[in-house]
């Protein structure tokens, strides 16, 4: 069973950066795409960012595109979600994910396509 692991989250003041990471506990994986989800308190989990490991192309939400950047190293299944210009709406916990590697070319933004999740890394950012 493959597990991943966050980190990085913490309180950061609005305007500022936080990155996060995730990392297998274990050796590298099959995996398409990976990327991150959020779950805002009183709202259901929606999609961040995701990343196809292979060739690299990125899909952001409306949200935190041109604030968020997702990045990868695909031979050791990493990756970093870089965010800038926080806001107290980007507060929320965070949580990595990954899918099986056994289908390729969908858009990977969909929760449903998913097979792996990790714990999750609180981030608060203060107005």
């Amino acid at each position: 069973q493959v597990q991943l692991v966050e980190s990085g989250g913490g309180l950061v003041q609005a305007g500022n950066s936080l990155r996060l990471s995730c990392a297998p506990a274990g050796r590298p994986f099959a995996t398409y795409a990976m990327g991150w989800f959020r779950t805002i308190p009183g709202k259901e989990r929606e999609f961040v960012a995701a990343i196809t490991m292979r060739n690299g192309q990125k899909y952001y939400s409306d949200s935190v595109q041109g604030r968020f950047t997702i990045s990868r190293d695909n031979n050791k299944n990493l990756v970093w979600l870089q965010m800038n210009d926080l806001k107290p709406d980007d507060t929320a916990v965070y949580y990595c994910v990954a899918d099986n590697g056994r289908a390729y070319g969908y858009r990977p933004t969909r929760q449903e396509v998913f097979h792996y999740w990790g714990q999750g890394t609180q981030v608060i950012v203060s107005a």
